[in-house]
């Protein structure tokens, strides 16, 4: 077997072996230091925005920086939603646009040209790319400048406390998906979401805090950190309720609490639980249609000490997509106008998912058109959870192929 270093190999290893200790800002250098060692030049590094609408310029040197780009209607936006590199021929070679996909969670995309392409460059440009997702992830915790170069307008100190919060937006593996969206971006207090996937478990929390701005955040921060703490200790859905209600409860007292969706889903067998803490009932999506809610018994709002909630069960089919929303989306009001409401919710999804390929595609889409279709107004917090079950098995990932 041989095992001597190619020039691929060492392109990327140089990338591995100084990535450990490299202080975030020496990370643009040296990518278009890579790019360059195989010709191409001009290189872009552009990350989504908060609101999920562009393509924003990673400043730094070595890189070149452009104006935000939208995500609809441009070629770097058509790589990022279709997770696939984009090529486009121009005078002086080909420019390429490669998504920056960490595991299956989007950063970005990762811009260049060069003056021909072939099927090694694409090889190694995709190995590339990949790379440099996972290092933006992993330095961004040590700075801020990923996150300043991501935000297109002011953020409130609620919605700070919020995106600290968050998982990554979006998870694919090949039994189960999920994409959440937080409106609006900038301004968000009180609504949260949560998940893991653990062995063949997804567990999967959508929680509302009452109250709006700071007070609420606070809120949900302790409703996020009481779920996470006994859901790490092998809680059930009875006693994730119960635990978290008395978090709220000694921590604020009989007249704040929050609603709360918790559910668990079996990606092996399809076999969904959940618990309905005073929130809005998910709805369940077949074949592009809304086939109904997902009702059943439930339990009073968390931090009101409702009695031991009744743990609901539905069996989903592949494709089936759940969509857990918070009442934001529901209650908004247009100006003299009356209430948005659940038959135009269900009409809106029923119009823009058969055209939605992932569920990332699906949440963005679904939110920017309700946002339209509310005339622009976002009083409360209205923000969507999707989860799509497929089925199957990911025993074939761990086979190396050779």
């Amino acid at each position: 077997m041989d095992r001597s270093e190619g020039f691929g190999e060492r392109l990327l290893g140089q990338l591995l072996d100084r990535a450990h200790e490299m202080p975030p800002q020496l990370i643009a250098p040296l990518v278009a230091e890579e790019v360059h060692a195989i010709g191409g030049r001009d290189v872009s590094i552009l990350l989504q925005d908060y609101a999920q609408l562009t393509l924003v310029s990673l400043p730094g040197r070595g890189l070149k920086e452009t104006e935000p780009i939208p995500l609809v209607g441009s070629l770097a936006g058509q790589a990022f939603l279709s997770e696939t590199a984009v090529e486009h021929a121009e005078a002086d070679g080909v420019r390429m646009f490669l998504p920056l996909l960490d595991g299956s969670d989007e950063i970005g995309v990762m811009t260049l040209t060069l003056d021909v392409v072939d099927d090694d460059d694409r090889r190694l440009l995709r190995r590339l790319a990949g790379l440099v997702a996972d290092m933006l992830v992993t330095k961004n915790s040590y700075t801020d400048q990923f996150f300043q170069a991501r935000r297109r307008e002011t953020m409130s100190v609620s919605a700070e406390i919020q995106w600290s919060l968050l998982p990554p937006l979006t998870m694919t593996t090949p039994q189960v998906a999920i994409a959440g969206i937080l409106e609006p971006a900038y301004d968000v207090a009180g609504d949260s979401l949560d998940y893991a996937l653990n062995d063949d478990v997804l567990h999967l929390a959508m929680i509302d805090a009452m109250g709006h701005g700071l007070n609420a955040a606070v809120l949900a921060t302790v409703a996020v950190g009481a779920y996470r703490h006994a859901r790490r200790a092998g809680a059930s859905l009875a006693e994730l309720y119960a635990f978290m209600d008395t978090a709220i409860d000694e921590q604020f007292g009989p007249d704040h609490f929050v609603t709360a969706q918790m559910m668990r889903l079996n990606v092996g067998t399809g076999r969904l639980e959940w618990v309905n803490a005073g929130h809005p009932a998910p709805l369940l999506i077949r074949d592009h249609h809304v086939l109904s809610a997902l009702e059943g018994p439930g339990t009073l709002p968390v931090g009101i000490g409702g009695s031991t909630p009744v743990i609901n069960t539905q069996r989903l089919r592949p494709g089936d997509r759940i969509l857990a929303y918070t009442d934001g989306l529901v209650e908004e009001h247009t100006t003299g106008g009356e209430q948005f409401g659940e038959a135009r919710l269900i009409a809106t999804i029923e119009h823009v998912e058969p055209t939605a390929a992932t569920v990332q595609q699906m949440v963005r889409d679904l939110s920017h058109t309700l946002k339209r279709e509310r005339r622009g107004i976002t009083s409360d917090d209205a923000s969507l959870f999707l989860i799509e079950w497929r089925g199957g098995t990911a025993d074939h990932l761990a086979t190396p192929s050779l």
